[in-house]
């Protein structure tokens, strides 16, 4: 009996010392989207809040912060998801809705704003379109803006995957971009030309001067409830983001 009683507690014990690592520690390491991306440098603004004011959420709140389905990380831990739904709340300039970060300088604390004739600014976005909105498939995954308007963007239209120069001149990428597929999307601004890479390699430059500039990345959708159906949550864009780098020299 006492030599069977043994047996048991030496095979428990020895079950709790050769166990895995608990998974709390994992869950931990990504909840939330700060734990992925470094967003020391951003803000991000929310499809929700008022009308013609979205609630913005910025550093230090920006690092313990999450919100499903809107800003949240993946369920492989390993990039952060940006979903806007058509009927969202949107900024006072913009008839669509947004989930996406803004840059910022100072920690968090004030905007950037930089020219794109003076120093040489690059941002690097490692994403992957995953939901286009209905009857207008078109969202936003990476942009520059300047004082007054987008200056170029990396956007889903359908399956054809663009960058842009303002909002006429268009650049095509891909003809039939597969949903969920990550790429990598480059600007690199100096000398008054913006660079834009796709995957590694040059695809365009923009030769064009402007100031008041910021890098945004994220989910803009480009669809609304005049234009998409349903109207509600359940029609969005989403974009997920899997790293993205900003340097100013």
């Amino acid at each position: 009996m006492k030599r069977a009683l043994l047996m048991i507690v030496t095979a428990l014990v020895a079950s709790v010392v050769l166990a895995p690592p608990t998974t709390a520690s994992t869950v931990d390491a990504c909840t939330y989207p700060a734990d992925i991306l470094n967003l020391s440098n951003w803000k991000e603004t929310l499809p929700i809040g008022g009308d013609g004011s979205p609630t913005e959420i910025k550093q230090p709140r920006l690092d313990t912060y999450a919100i499903a389905p809107w800003f949240r990380v993946n369920s492989t831990c390993d990039g952060v998801r940006f979903r806007a739904a058509v009927d969202g709340v949107t900024t006072s300039g913009s008839s669509y809705p947004r989930s996406e970060l803004r840059e910022m300088t100072g920690g968090g604390s004030s905007n950037a704003s930089w020219s794109s004739t003076s120093g040489t600014h690059t941002m690097t976005v490692d994403l992957a379109f995953t939901h286009r909105p209905n009857d207008k498939p078109h969202v936003v995954g990476a942009q520059i803006h300047d004082s007054g308007d987008d200056v170029t963007v990396f956007r889903l239209e359908g399956n054809s995957l663009y960058v842009t120069n303002g909002d006429d001149t268009h650049y095509k990428l891909v003809t039939s971009y597969p949903i969920g597929t990550r790429f990598t999307a480059k600007y690199v601004v100096s000398g008054g030309k913006t660079k834009v890479y796709y995957n590694g390699t040059l695809q365009t430059t923009i030769s064009r001067s402007y100031s008041g500039a910021y890098f945004k990345t994220g989910a803009y959708t480009q669809a609304n409830c005049t234009n998409s159906a349903p109207c509600d949550s359940t029609n969005y864009g989403e974009v997920t983001v899997y790293g993205v780098t900003v340097s100013h020299s």
